[in-house]
């Protein structure tokens, strides 16, 4: 019993010794009351917005167009786009991802003018609060403008609904069961973020000598310090025009403007074309813009200075930073480059490029050919596809059938299914041979210039015809006529001076919008915004002994109501949401 007792207490005292050892460690996860102390961990909760930029890759929902198809089987674009779209599998969803941005954001701004951004200078400090807040406004603005893109639409009712306005950090108090705003509240609520964002931010980063009147005493260097070259990429006065002229598009637009009200056109056109009145207008467009994606082009960019400065290549208004990688060219390269193949550009969009005089391939005076359809067409077809006999990465690529290649139509899983493969956004001189990989650099494009000039181009001819001026001047012919002319087509313009009436231009304005941008995202949302025929069939070509066969390749499977994209199956169920017609 001695025994026993002696060792009781010595186990006793051995564990009260080690009391502290034995006690847990405090929780080492960071949380917000860190950002007070630690600029840079309070910075990151901005950041999350800009890492979840949609831009930030290439979507390729062109694939569930017109204008491409994929021979990845396991795409769900491809799914979606034969009758798998549902509320509950959306593969063009913009829902979690840009409210989950806005939640940050609206974090960040409930809590930026309690961080201290710089303790050695009280200036510096007022500088920050002042950028990242016009930082906050401005992206909130963007992504609800991705949000309306993506889910805004007609209730059973016949009401025109965006989605929920959250403009305040929520809590686990708050209440998640707001109802959609809508449309046209949504669309205020990005007028009056991107209003509120350019009080604070400039429009452009760039280093200067005197300070803004509004920063009078401050001095230049602390100025420079948080407005300067350096922070180029980030959200920006210029930037912030942009985002409006979009909206205002969309807004304009057919789909959401069924009574074609002249004034929404008017602000969109007005609005683009303010934009081009900071580069000098039409004749500012850049000769290179088409093929901002090529070696020479993006080698030419100077990662030392901002924007819009002479060395910066001028048909970018915003991009991403420079990467160095292969990904897109593994993706899409033909087979005997050892690519997969996997964005096949259609008959339907090669029948869209017009011959190098102008003329669309179906008017007689174009001089189109049946038996050479890709002699002496639009230069821009060549650089954008790979057709029969054209050439990537200097090396012929043949389609045909009776070719001796992997790249015939359907001839492996990584071959064509069209008879074509894209050739726009790669770097031709990326090797993806296995055995002697290469990369090149690359960067996401946010927004290009061509893209503001087809806003106005658009917006002026539905509010004016061919020939109406904007508030700086320019007309939907001039416009279009500057990306006509750059692109190769044989000057005069014949076809172009043919066209009269704004229903006609209206055509060409939208075919040349699906040139330009075809690849880059668009396509999908603009066929909806327009209204257009939704299930044409994507069409394909086969070669064999030069006789080519057109044929449909893939159908489409879209209902009436597809123009608008559906709430989610789980948000429309948990916050009680009107659901958008027909889902």
């Amino acid at each position: 019993m001695t025994n026993k007792l002696l060792i009781l207490f010595i186990t006793v005292l051995a564990l009260s010794g080690c009391k502290k050892v034995l006690e847990p460690l405090d929780d080492n996860h960071r949380t917000l009351s860190d950002i007070y102390a630690d600029p840079g961990y309070a910075e990151g909760v901005l950041m999350n917005a800009y890492t979840r930029l949609p831009t930030n890759s290439y979507s390729f929902n062109d694939v569930a167009t017109d204008d491409a198809v994929t021979n990845d089987k396991f795409n769900p674009l491809l799914n979606m786009a034969t009758g798998s779209w549902s509320a509950a599998n959306n593969p063009v969803d913009q829902w979690n991802n840009s409210y989950t941005a806005i939640l940050y954001l609206n974090l960040f701004l409930r809590e930026v003018d309690s961080v201290n951004w710089a303790p050695s200078s009280k200036d510096v400090r007022k500088l920050f609060t002042d950028r990242l807040k016009g930082e906050v406004y401005g992206l909130r603005a963007l992504f609800m403008y991705n949000l309306l893109q993506a889910h805004a639409g007609y209730s059973a009712s016949g009401e025109l609904l965006g989605v929920p306005i959250i403009t305040e950090a929520l809590t686990p108090d708050s209440d998640f069961r707001k109802p959609r705003n809508t449309f046209d509240q949504c669309v205020q609520q990005i007028y009056t973020d991107l209003t509120e964002s350019e009080k604070y931010l400039p429009l452009d980063y760039v280093n200067v000598t005197q300070v803004p009147a509004k920063y009078t005493g401050m001095a230049v260097a602390d100025y420079n310090r948080v407005f300067g070259t350096f922070n180029r990429q980030r959200m920006s006065g210029r930037i912030l025009k942009a985002i409006k002229a979009r909206t205002a598009l969309l807004a304009a637009s057919p789909a959401y403007n069924p009574q074609l009200t002249a004034a929404k056109w008017e602000a969109a056109a007005n609005t683009a074309s303010e934009i081009l009145n900071l580069i000098g207008g039409v004749n500012a467009i850049d000769p290179q813009g088409a093929l901002f994606y090529t070696a020479a082009n993006v080698n030419a960019l100077d990662i030392n200075t901002s924007p819009n400065s002479p060395t910066e290549q001028r048909e970018m208004l915003w991009r991403g930073n420079i990467v160095v990688t292969n990904n897109l060219e593994r993706d899409n390269f033909p087979p005997t480059l050892f690519g997969n193949g996997r964005v096949n550009p259609t008959q339907n969009l090669v029948d869209a490029f017009p011959m190098a005089n102008g003329y669309p391939i179906t008017n007689p005076a174009s001089g189109y050919v049946a038996t050479n359809p890709y002699a002496n067409r639009d230069p821009r077809l060549r650089n954008y596809i790979v057709v029969n006999g054209g050439t990537i990465s200097n090396r012929t690529i043949f389609t045909k059938s009776d070719a001796p290649t992997n790249d015939a139509v359907n001839l492996l899983p990584n071959s064509t299914r069209t008879g074509y493969y894209m050739r726009k956004l790669l770097r031709e001189d990326v090797n993806a041979n296995p055995t002697a990989l290469s990369t090149q650099k690359h960067y996401p494009v946010h927004i290009r210039y061509t893209e503001i000039f087809l806003i106005c181009a658009e917006a002026a001819n539905e509010a004016w015809g061919p020939d109406g001026a904007t508030a700086h001047g320019y007309t939907a012919r001039s416009i279009i006529q500057a990306i006509r002319k750059r692109a190769g087509i044989t000057q005069p313009d014949a076809y172009l001076a043919s066209v009269t009436t704004k229903e006609d231009m209206r055509n060409l304005i939208r075919n040349e919008r699906r040139l330009e941008l075809c690849f880059e995202g668009f396509r999908f949302w603009d066929m909806r915004r327009w209204k257009l025929n939704l299930t044409e069939p994507a069409k394909g070509v086969t070669i064999n002994s030069n006789v080519f066969t057109v044929q449909n390749v893939e159908i489409r499977q879209y209902s009436p109501d597809m123009y608008y994209g559906p709430i989610p199956l789980t948000e429309a169920q948990k916050a009680n949401l009107v659901q958008n017609k027909g889902w």
